[in-house]
């Protein structure tokens, strides 16, 4: 789980003596397991709380943990250090940006995971990439192709004969792919 160094708790209970309107702070990744990871820590505020945030008090503070983050979360050291200019406040994940993923683990995680660790590498040669954008309630998976596969003339049997082929091999549930992406912009095609 985080460890909150006491300096930090310090830190972070005076940031929060002059918020009047704050509850604690709340703990969360964005796009966790992705390479655009990133750990934050923000205000919380009456409506910030979510179902299933882990709550933890500290002597002058509570703090609540995103759910969804918990995983990638492990291990992550939150510090603060005095210096000249006043001090900084790091955060340290290392789990952040791999997630550790199995069977029980959300689908979105399990398609990042498959996306970042066997798909991108593959479009890396040629400039390319692909992300997801959401899981549709009929069960497709909406892609975002950047880079150079933006454009590129032969994204449709990438999407098919690559990325939905990988994908299907390795998580049933899914029914398929959708790719949208403006294609129209080509100045970064490989082809």
């Amino acid at each position: 789980m985080v460890t909150i160094t006491e300096s930090a708790q310090e830190y972070l209970a005076e940031l929060l003596s002059k918020q009047e309107d704050a509850l604690g702070v709340r703990v969360f990744i964005n796009q966790p397991g992705t390479p655009r990871a990133e750990t934050c820590i923000a205000y919380c505020r009456d409506g910030d709380v979510q179902d299933g945030d882990e709550e933890r008090a500290y002597d002058a503070f509570t703090a609540w943990f995103d759910v969804r983050s918990l995983p990638y979360l492990e291990d992550a050291l939150v510090d603060y250090a005095k210096d000249r200019m006043g001090g900084q406040l790091t955060i340290k994940a290392p789990n952040a940006k791999m997630p550790r993923v199995d069977e029980n683990s959300p689908l979105e995680d399990r398609i990042n995971y498959v996306l970042y660790n066997e798909v991108n590498p593959a479009l890396a040669a040629h400039g390319g990439e692909v992300s997801l954008v959401e899981i549709t309630d009929d069960m497709y998976a909406v892609l975002q192709f950047g880079g150079g596969c933006q454009g590129c003339s032969a994204v449709d049997q990438t999407l098919k004969g690559g990325v939905e082929k990988t994908l299907l091999e390795q998580l049933p549930q899914l029914k398929g792919v959708r790719d949208m992406t403006d294609h129209t912009d080509r100045s970064q095609a490989y082809y």
